[in-house]
């Protein structure tokens, strides 16, 4: 039973840093009318996916918590198209972008994974 609730605390963790890494990121993007209304959805996506983790993680009931990570699984999609925009936008920040798009990338893999084998329980 540990290794279960160690596992959510990494995925807790883990999400949580993304939002923190995806903060830090957007605070050395130039302030221009391009990158502004970027740097929100990136901040708005980036940061709900851990929002909607804990949610799921604390879930009323099993299609409570699927939905939830339905949610994680989008937004966490969602801030690879924004880092890919932000890639042209500022071009300098790419490689950090990329970075940023592959964890998002993991992370979207790993929720897809958690839904697909809920699904699969009866």
């Amino acid at each position: 039973m540990s290794n279960i609730k160690k596992t959510k605390y990494d995925l807790e963790d883990r999400t949580a840093r993304f939002g923190e890494n995806i903060i830090e990121f957007t605070k050395k993007m130039p302030k221009n009318p391009i990158t502004i209304p970027l740097i929100s959805q990136l901040v708005k996506a980036g940061t709900s996916v851990g929002a909607n983790y804990c949610e799921a993680d604390c879930a009323e009931s099993k299609k409570d918590f699927e939905h939830k990570l339905g949610i994680c699984k989008k937004e966490s999609k969602e801030s690879k198209h924004w880092l890919r925009m932000i890639s042209v936008a500022v071009p300098e920040l790419k490689d950090a972008a990329i970075i940023l798009w592959r964890e998002a990338n993991e992370l979207n893999l790993i929720f897809s994974s958690i839904v697909n084998k809920s699904r699969q329980k009866t």
